[in-house]
């Protein structure tokens, strides 16, 4: 007996979905009596290399000339195709041996995303010396250097490399001790060598060269990449070759079409998260696949950048964060030359980072539709920097916003009880021996199985069927008790709350501990309030907050949170724009725009307190 049809689905729903090869492993479901469950899929993980490397020496042998990556160069595209890339890869890797650097002396690297960093990475990658590519916020962004000052002092660099010393000059100067190597690109530091990146390349190869390359093996160190905690502080996640290279296979048995056909990639996500720089990277190099580095971002700035390259090139599969998508859909609207090079060849899209708003889904399904005539899938998962990051994944036909699906191959699954939740927990040959210099972290992110601690709730989409995969159920360490003794599950209701105020709302802190009632701390998304007020300033976060029409079209929005509430758990009446910006310097804010909870809640009780006040003042909006 067939269904009725939806008539409230959009339009592009009806059309089918692109074919793409896909690996679909099934899961055995093993229940124990106290409530947990395991989940383990059924396909045995493929074989995967000792050395990521081991894949750059098989593509520059069987395809030399085709290009790894390129960026942009005055007149045209800058390119280095696998052949050369091996080849500066084995004269820098020469230079780094020669300076004794190693995991207690590795390199540190502080420019963002460019062709010279991936011939230091790889150089380092080869010689078998650990790096750390770390956020160029860190550097340019931060007031105090307080992280960079840590993260310093926590991995002792041997070298760090920049590619502009005069844009890292100060923070040069007042973080890397004289005794430590930099190494540039361009540039000079009063009073300092530096080392051009010109002079590792021409370094005549090193006759231990090749023996050194054959000793790394799948416990060796390929990296560090940083995440931040609770506290704010950074933890240097170790990176093993056996990490980064069983996930290249969960990968592209998983993405079957990388198979298919070389990936093609434009790409703008940052090499020091694991999303850029092991997902993404790693799955251009290990499939023999093109990256074409994208200098734009989804800001009102940047985004012109990213559409400039989208003209010229046509990506095999597209990765962004769901802000991305958005700054990029009024562009493939309104540019038809844009769209028939977007979705000319394009087998899937893929999002990470937050949840990709409906609206937005529908829009791109509806301009694939009209363009190609089928929709292109819309790939997710859940992962983390310690899972290297591919640990679950959707179905192209299951996918939908706050979904992420089953554990992919030679991935266990453990379902922990907590306070009503499934909390997740992961078990695979990618997964993080720990944290570098850090014991107390790494003994407190694992169980007494060895199974990794996300932190992340998860629930069944069909609590009958298994196999129809989960939806993520919030952070654990996010959610807290009313002065009721009610709990409070922040995840869910904040993608409620940013939902329910698109496109105002770019996120939201839930506050109410040991309250009589919820409260919420409002994170504009600036781009949408200048769709109400177009006069505001890009980045004048005071002016949208306090502008008289931006707060009636919160408030309206705001009205809909409340309308929807089914109880003291869910229910909040009063709302306070922030004016002033998330401090990356306390915590509050990630270089990528994650939003800490606890630490804003901690940093910011004056404005809790100016929430919950018995009379409270104009700047909160109180609903009854």
């Amino acid at each position: 007996m067939s269904a009725k049809p939806d008539t409230s689905a959009p339009a592009a729903a009806a059309h089918p979905l692109r074919p793409i090869s896909f690996g679909n492993p099934d899961v055995t479901v093993e229940r124990h009596d106290d409530g947990t469950i395991y989940l383990r899929p059924k396909l045995a993980l493929a074989d995967y290399p000792v050395r990521i490397t081991d894949r750059l020496h098989h593509w520059a042998k069987t395809e030399p000339n085709r290009v790894f990556m390129a960026e942009r160069a005055p007149g045209g595209w800058r390119q280095i195709t696998y052949a050369q890339l091996l080849e500066t890869t084995r004269r820098i890797g020469s230079a780094l041996i020669a300076r004794g650097l190693s995991a207690e002396r590795p390199i540190v690297i502080l420019s963002g995303n460019s062709i010279d960093h991936a011939l230091v990475a790889f150089g380092a990658l080869y010689a078998g010396i650990p790096f750390c590519p770390v956020s160029p916020a860190y550097s340019l962004v931060s007031r105090d250097y307080s992280k960079l000052n840590f993260v310093i002092k926590l991995l002792t660099p041997g070298l760090v490399f920049v590619d502009d010393v005069g844009k890292f000059a100060d923070a040069l100067r007042a973080n890397v001790a004289r005794d430590v190597e930099i190494a540039a690109t361009r540039g000079e530091l009063d009073g300092r060598k530096v080392t051009r990146l010109a002079d590792l390349m021409a370094a005549p190869e090193d006759p231990r060269l090749d023996a050194v390359h054959d000793g790394i093996g799948p416990d060796t160190i390929a990296k560090f990449l940083l995440t931040s905690g609770s506290t704010g502080n950074p933890k240097a996640v170790i990176n093993t070759q056996r990490m980064i290279c069983a996930n290249q296979v969960m990968l592209r048995e998983t993405l079957a079409f990388l198979k298919d056909e070389p990936p093609v990639i434009v790409d703008w996500l940052p090499w020091n998260h694991t999303f850029g720089g092991n997902h993404n990277i790693g799955l251009t190099l290990y499939n023999g696949g093109s990256m074409y580095l994208d200098e734009g971002k989804p800001t009102p700035d940047g985004i012109e950048e990213t559409v400039r390259n989208l003209r010229e090139i046509s990506p095999t599969v597209y990765f962004n964060v769901p802000k991305g998508y958005e700054a990029l859909l009024p562009y493939l609207r309104d540019d038809a030359g844009l769209r028939e090079k977007f979705f000319g060849r394009l087998h899937a899209m893929f999002f990470s980072g937050a949840a990709l708003s409906p609206f937005v889904w529908n829009s791109l399904d509806e301009l694939a539709v009209a363009e190609k005539g089928y929709r292109v899938p819309m790939l997710t998962g859940l992962g983390a920097t310690e899972t290297s990051p591919f640990f679950m994944s959707v179905r192209p036909d299951t996918s939908r916003s706050g979904h992420v699906g089953l554990p992919v191959s030679g991935n266990d699954a453990k379902l922990v009880p907590n306070n009503g939740k499934l909390e997740v927990r992961a078990k695979g040959p990618n997964v993080t021996p720990g944290y570098w210099r850090q014991p107390e972290l790494t003994a407190k992110a694992f169980d007494e199985e060895g199974f990794y601690k996300f932190g992340d709730a998860l629930k069944p989409a069909d609590p009958g069927d298994f196999d129809a995969g989960f939806d993520f159920d919030g952070r654990i360490a996010e959610d807290f008790k009313l002065a009721s003794g009610t709990w409070v599950s922040v995840g869910p209701l904040r993608a409620r709350f940013v939902g329910a105020c698109a496109p105002l709302v770019r996120d939201v802190v839930i506050a109410g501990i040991n309250r009589d009632e919820l409260a919420a701390i409002v994170i504009l998304d600036l781009d949408g309030c200048r769709l109400i007020n177009p006069s505001l300033a890009a980045n004048d976060i005071a002016a949208a907050a306090n502008d008289p029409a931006v707060r009636a079209a919160f408030r309206e929005r705001f009205a809909r949170v409340l309308a929807g509430a089914t109880g003291s758990s869910n229910r909040i009446r009063r709302a306070i724009l922030l004016d002033t910006p998330l401090s990356i310097d306390r915590g509050e804010v990630t270089d990528k725009g994650s939003i800490n909870q606890r630490a804003v809640l901690e940093h910011r009780t004056a404005l809790i307190e100016t929430l919950y006040a018995p009379v409270p003042p104009a700047s909160v909006i109180t609903l009854t």
